[in-house]
C-alpha cells in the first residue's frame, strides 16, 4: 500500500528501511523522502514505523512463521 504517493514510497519500503536502521520519521525522510512534499503521509508513516517496532524481528522464537 502507498503511504506517500508524492514520492511512491509503499508499507514495503519503510519496512525495508526499518530493516535497514530507519528508526525515526526523520530517518525515513532522509532516506525514502517520506513527507518532503505535501506532508500528508507523516502520520501514516510514523504510526506505520511504530507498529512495526512493537513487533518482534523476523526470525525471533516469537515471530510465527
Amino acid at each position: 500500500m502507498y503511504v506517500c504517493i508524492c514520492n511512491a514510497v509503499t508499507t514495503r519500503h519503510i519496512t525495508e528501511a526499518r530493516a535497514q536502521g530507519a528508526d525515526s520519521l526523520r530517518a525515513l525522510r532522509e532516506r525514502l523522502g517520506v513527507g518532503n512534499c505535501c506532508g500528508k503521509c507523516c502520520l501514516d508513516a510514523h504510526n506505520l514505523l511504530r507498529q512495526q517496532q512493537a513487533q518482534p524481528p523476523c526470525g525471533a522464537a516469537a515471530c510465527p512463521s
